[in-house]
């Protein structure tokens, strides 16, 4: 691909992310520059591999393999919720996009690939928490709430540990 459809594409990428950031309570790192140069390495990575692989990772270029670093990969909340940004640091906090926090060095989650643990290979006995909105009844499973519901905006303190009953 040429230089010049890579860009608009990647600006493309850009607005359209920040649009569904923010619609999901995510905020894009307020840095327009470092913002489009990831967007560019998402860009390249879709030529590449097909599909959006994290531009901070390496890829293997085998799509099951790389399903955890696909953007937004699956350490991006975790990241967040720990550090206020996630690895690559296209995904930061609110405090980070308003500059009253620093951005810092994030250590690397993704385990080695003879350590990770496939989907279908995790269990239901409680291995992983799951956590629901008090306002609209929104789940997700992981190991802390959102910062914002995706779905009402209700703040972190909304939620609380899902249990089944039975």
């Amino acid at each position: 691909m040429n230089g010049e459809n890579i860009e608009a594409r990647a600006r493309a990428l850009m607005e359209r992310l920040d649009r569904e950031a923010e619609a999901g309570g995510y905020h894009l790192n307020p840095d327009p520059e470092m913002t489009l140069d990831l967007c560019r390495g998402l860009v390249r990575n879709a030529d590449r591999y097909g599909y959006v692989s994290c531009p901070c990772r390496l890829a293997f270029g085998n799509k099951e393999t790389d399903l955890d670093i696909i953007c937004p990969c699956d350490y991006r909340d975790p990241d967040l919720t720990e550090y206020g940004a996630c690895y690559c640091a296209l995904y930061v906090s609110r405090e980070i996009k308003t500059g009253k926090k620093q951005a810092s060095s994030i250590p690397e989650r993704r385990p080695p690939p003879d350590q990770r643990v496939k989907p279908a290979d995790q269990s239901v006995t409680g291995k992983i928490k799951v956590w629901r909105c008090r306002v609209c009844g929104y789940l997700c499973a992981r190991e802390s709430p959102p910062d914002v519901c995706p779905v009402c905006k209700a703040k972190k303190e909304r939620f609380e540990p899902f249990l089944l009953s039975g």
